[in-house]
């Protein structure tokens, strides 16, 4: 939900900053995603007059002008703009300036052998629309040397705040001026509602589907002359990233986000009889006013005509008979749709839109009659026409729903105690009725207390989400401040508690520490991706039906792609390297599998006179974080074997994954493929890991203490072997063939080195391995150590391996 600073100001009168206005939002529940305010990205941007213009020497499409920008020292300006003359007041960009559109800074500079200071601006370069054809032109008495976002007014923030689906009175500004003045931050103007004198009896409007559309009211404007909307209300629609089309629509779109009420007008001269909300039909279809053509069903609401369906209810109209440029006659309409019909239309159709967002959390049922006057009122002041009686078809459901409710429970709930008169003022400030017993005095051991009575309190018509006492207390503390509620631990049993984490919980709680101890840092990613991103790792199993954004439609299948985008969002923003890891759940036709990811990308070691150049990540890393972490989750790390190529996410030949047998993958790691690399926009070697914690086997549970720890009382031994092997003999095998040469004496094995060039034949190579042998209660003889040689030199032969002379 987004709003001006201004905007929200017509509805409110305070004297507020704007620091103070966003504090209080976010103290009250409505969260403040962002801020931001047209003006700063002009700042260097002034009101300059054209003094002389000139033909260019060297281009005949090229002008070499003299501007005025209000210091008293005019410039040189070369301008390829055809409008620009001598006497223009326009837009000057300083030197230093950026320019909105492309990010360039303006700096003095050679054209064609001419010297060029600043720039004369179309507004397609100051973002204030798509008019390239030339400079903008402004009134003759425009200040020279003004900035030009004050002379326009564009210092405004824009305010996005995010509604949660229980708040459906925020959804237009006046609610949120309703709730800030409720905080003490102003008062709230109140809402003139014009009367319309009408000529002649009402459209032809009717329901026939009580269940989805208990009401329909209209009334019709004749002899209307549709433009362009007044400068006021295009330019606060452009601010919220609107697009103003003409007077009629912006003037629905304008009242739906200033008061929460969506209303859709046709053109008359499209329509075919009267207007009917019904249910839909079987194969019906309409043309939306997105383009795309929709198939209803019988549950769905329609408004159709006696031929053809206009307007999926509530949610889109139709492309046919909206308002266009020639349109003479309009029907107004204003009705009620009940909000879990709305939910399932749109949820069957997957389409989303502002009407259908306002509908499904429930508009304002008592506000029928005085949106159709509004909106009325302002096509006929804005576009002209005679209004007609309205129509009312049908009714809203505007029973009021009372609560009982005493001012102690609020203490009682919330551990706040707020005065009952203060408790009042709120309630009452937010539009609540509050009747019943008025307080009494009582007396405790001969002192006057004051009891309050019990209260009837009326819920207003657009707060639906409250139902009962709880949420009355609930809409108090938050106004006076949920600060104010204590921190009160819950009860807990006396002695050494009770453990709460599961086994799960605490393998993923060593991996995070781990993950973190080895210089990552972590990063929480949506759990749904793009259909792009998901099809780059081999697809998603599951896609939303009702996603919240396309770009968020498929849950992943792994969580290569959301470290990714922030790995390439670090690097956009400067970070020379980037070591990112998030431990969440892959989705899959079989359930949610627990996964540890990582990326690292750019620079391991930064350049410097002792190394030289910068180092990138090697695969070697990447198996480093693997190992490390898998040994963090209790995986018999020992135990693992290395096999070939990961997935066709990673770089063939530059990476692997490690299983307990053939089939049970834990983990797989390596440089990541080159293509999906440029897919999302990195450069460089970026290598990449993903341990899948689901397969790690769990530990048995004997029942037996860990048994004391016992170091052995004799030094281990080791001894050294160099095999040639061929080329295509992995190491690990190697290692592994030698460790299982004696189970008992050998206790570790490793390599060391890895060796290919003279004394080797091609094809093959040397490795050397370090063996560790520990002696039991006495030393190894020497013919203990040459029988275990013998048992490891036949093991490796086994392998085609010898032993290397």
């Amino acid at each position: 939900m987004k709003f001006t600073l201004s905007w929200l100001k017509t509805h409110l009168k305070t004297d507020a900053d704007l620091p103070t206005i966003l504090k209080t939002l976010n103290a009250i529940g409505l969260e403040v995603d962002g801020v931001e305010n047209p003006a700063e990205k002009l700042d260097g941007f002034k009101i300059a007059k054209v003094l002389t213009a000139e033909r260019h020497p060297q281009a005949d499409k090229l002008q070499v002008l003299t501007v005025d920008h209000g210091d008293g020292t005019p410039l040189q300006v070369v301008c390829g703009a055809p409008n620009a003359r001598a006497g223009l007041v326009g837009v000057f960009g300083t030197e230093g300036a950026v320019v909105p559109a492309n990010g360039m800074v303006l700096k003095k500079t050679a054209i064609r052998g001419v010297e060029s200071n600043g720039m004369m601006c179309s507004t397609r370069e100051l973002e204030l629309g798509d008019d390239h054809d030339g400079i903008i032109e402004l009134d003759a008495a425009a200040p020279v040397g003004q900035v030009y976002a004050d002379w326009a007014g564009l210092n405004d923030p824009v305010i996005d705040v995010s509604i949660t689906p229980n708040r459906q009175d925020c959804m237009g500004v006046r609610g949120i001026a309703r709730d800030l003045a409720a905080a003490g931050l102003g008062t709230l103007n109140a809402i003139i509602v014009p009367e319309i004198a009408g000529v002649g009896p009402g459209p032809d409007v009717r329901t026939q589907d009580a269940e989805g559309c208990p009401a329909f009211f209209a009334r019709t404007v004749r002899g209307v002359t549709n433009g362009q909307s007044p400068e006021w209300m295009a330019k606060r629609l452009k601010a919220i990233g609107q697009k103003p089309i003409s007077t009629l629509v912006d003037i629905t779109n304008y009242i739906m986000i200033d008061l929460g009420r969506p209303l859709h007008v046709y053109d008359m001269a499209s329509l075919k009889g009267g207007l009917v909300a019904r249910k839909g039909k079987p194969g019906e279809q309409v043309l939306a006013l997105n383009g795309k053509t929709y198939t209803v069903d019988e549950t769905m609401t329609v408004i159709a005509d006696d031929q053809a369906v206009h307007d999926i209810g509530g949610i889109m109209g139709g492309e046919h008979s909206g308002a266009q440029d020639g349109t003479t006659d309009v029907l107004i309409e204003c009705a009620y749709f009940t909000p879990e019909r709305i939910a399932m239309t749109g949820q069957k159709l997957t389409l989303t839109s502002d009407a259908r967002g306002r509908f499904e959390r429930g508009v304002d049922p008592a506000f029928l009659d005085d949106g159709l006057s509004i909106a009325t009122s302002l096509v006929v002041h804005l576009c002209g026409g005679t209004p007609s009686e309205a129509t009312r078809a049908g009714a809203p459901p505007v029973t009021p729903k009372i609560v009982d409710y005493t001012p102690d429970q609020c203490l009682t709930l919330a551990g706040v105690y707020v005065a009952a008169d203060e408790q009042k003022r709120i309630l009452e400030s937010l539009g609540f009725v509050v009747g019943g017993q008025e307080n009494r005095t009582d007396y405790e051991d001969g002192v006057p207390v004051i009891v309050p009575g019990n209260w009837s309190i009326t819920v207003p018509s657009w707060r639906r989400d409250v139902d009962g006492w709880p949420d009355i207390v609930e809409e108090v503390v938050r106004i006076v401040g949920l600060e104010h509620v204590p921190s009160t631990p819950l009860p807990r049993m006396p002695g050494v508690a009770r453990p709460t984490a599961t086994a799960e919980q605490l393998v993923e709680r060593r991996v995070r520490r781990t993950a973190a101890a080895r210089g990552l840092a972590e990063a929480i990613n949506w759990s749904f991706l793009s259909e792009k991103e998901a099809a780059s790792v081999g697809g998603g199993q599951w896609t939303l039906a009702n996603p919240i954004s396309e770009d968020l439609k498929v849950m992943r299948p792994s969580l290569l792609p959301g470290l990714l985008s922030a790995s390439r969002r670090n690097m956009d923003r400067g970070a020379a390297s980037v070591r990112l890891f998030e431990l969440g759940r892959r989705y899959f036709k079989q359930g949610e599998r627990a996964t540890v990811g990582f990326v690292l990308a750019g620079e391991k070691q930064s350049r410097s006179w002792q190394g030289g150049k910068a180092q990138a990540f090697t695969a070697y890393d990447a198996k480093a974080d693997i190992m490390a972490l898998l040994a963090a989750a209790g995986a018999p790390v020992a135990n693992l074997q290395s096999f070939g190529e990961a997935s066709a996410a990673y770089h063939p030949g530059q990476s692997g994954t490690l299983r307990l047998g053939p089939k049970v993958v834990l983990a797989e790691y390596g440089v990541l493929h080159p293509g999906l690399a440029k897919q999302f926009g990195l450069s460089g070697t970026v290598v990449a890991g993903e341990i899948f914690l689901d397969a790690i086997p769990g530990k048995r549970k004997t029942g037996f203490m860990r048994p004391p720890y016992a170091p052995p009382a004799l030094q281990a031994v080791k001894r050294d072997f160099a095999f040639v092997v061929a080329d295509t003999v992995e190491a690990d095998a190697l290692v592994r063939a030698v460790k299982g040469a004696d189970k008992k004496a050998i206790v570790d094995a490793r390599l060391f080195d890895v060796f290919t060039g003279p004394g080797v034949d091609e094809g093959s190579k040397s490795l050397a391995i370090e063996v560790t042998l520990q002696p039991g209660e006495k030393s190894f003889t020497q013919e203990e150590l040459d029988a275990i040689s013998t048992a490891i030199v036949k093991a490796v032969q086994k392998l085609g391996g010898v032993l290397r002379g």
